[in-house]
């Protein structure tokens, strides 16, 4: 009798839906698909190709292509706080080395990338080899970064002028109908996600951050893979102030102020931890949108600028505490 008791119970256990992990799984494409109705009630112009282009082309310029360095770096545990100066001294440097130095637009592309990966080499030897925080290694950089491109610019914005002419055809200029920085967005992320998932590279950053100790124990060089990640983060940065540059016409010290927070915002709202060892490509995608959606709605409700800020700030508080109820947010 007790045989048969449990029999008929296993069945009914098996047909249980774990619901919470689906929402962990889809949460953030819940959010995402969420914002977009509510847009959509809110403002008949949301739908429409001009303003869709215009979130994306947003996004690509500022959270998009940082949050997949972020991600790789918060994969291994750890936290870079530079990125937003470093995107400012990349569009500083577009313009210095094209427009003041007369250098060509491959060879100012190269040394451009070149200094983001070399702020990315000195943020992560002092986190991978000295073993500094990592929180207190790049607000340093931030500060750094944010003074160099303050130094070189003078203060002033550089004009790309007729020398930048090719930036400006990239930031402006479309491919099948997609905005060109739209489409090198998409090809990071298309990229990212390859290497995260079907690589060696990928697999042991996600282990590094999942437990660190036995990662060594098993003979991988970590430090080489912390300082990579810190590497990737700063080129990547160098390239949003590329194509900041590119959009606006000008090299500014000024872009980037305050872009780390909704770069690691629009992490975390992927359902990446914090305490490292996951993540995925596609959610961090979905909560870059989602960071664009929210400003998009709030420009087209008329919301002033400054509350912006604040509506911003809580709307991420309440979608993190949404992922940390599922257990998202946790390791």
């Amino acid at each position: 009798m007790t045989i048969t008791t449990e029999t008929a119970k296993q069945p009914e256990e098996k047909a249980k839906v774990d619901y919470r992990s689906i929402i962990q799984r889809f949460g953030t494409l819940a959010i995402f698909l969420v914002l977009v109705v509510v847009a959509t009630m809110w403002s008949e112009n949301f739908l429409s190709r001009g303003n869709i282009l215009n979130v994306l082309r947003q996004v690509a310029s500022s959270a998009g292509i940082m949050a997949v360095g972020m991600l790789f770096v918060i994969l291994t545990r750890g936290i870079d706080l530079s990125v937003g100066s470093v995107m400012a001294l990349g569009s500083v440097l577009t313009g210095y080395f094209c427009a003041m130095l007369g250098y060509g637009t491959v060879p100012t592309i190269l040394m451009v990338l070149a200094c983001g990966a070399l702020c990315g080499l000195v943020t992560g030897g002092f986190i991978a080899y000295l073993r500094l925080p990592s929180f207190v290694m790049s607000l340093a950089m931030m500060a750094i970064a944010r003074g160099l491109s303050l130094i070189i610019s003078e203060g002033r914005p550089i004009p790309l002028d007729e020398a930048g002419a090719a930036f400006s055809r990239f930031g402006s200029g479309f491919l099948f109908g997609i905005p060109q920085p739209v489409l090198l967005m998409f090809a990071v992320f298309i990229v990212a996600g390859v290497v995260l998932n079907f690589t060696r590279f990928g697999r042991i950053i996600t282990a590094i951050g999942s437990n660190e100790e036995a990662v060594r124990l098993s003979g991988i060089a970590v430090p080489r893979y912390i300082l990579a990640v810190y590497m990737i983060s700063g080129i990547l940065a160098a390239v949003a102030g590329i194509i900041s540059s590119s959009r606006t016409g000008v090299g500014s010290a000024q872009v980037g102020v305050g872009a780390e927070l909704n770069v690691i915002a629009a992490v975390v709202i992927g359902g990446a931890s914090l305490m490292g060892g996951k993540g995925g490509v596609i959610n961090t995608l979905l909560g870059a949108l989602v960071m664009g959606i929210i400003a998009n709605i709030m420009n087209l409700a008329g919301v002033p600028g400054y509350h912006q800020q604040v509506y911003m700030g809580a709307i991420i508080v309440v979608a993190m505490l949404l992922q940390y109820s599922t257990g998202s947010l946790k390791r």
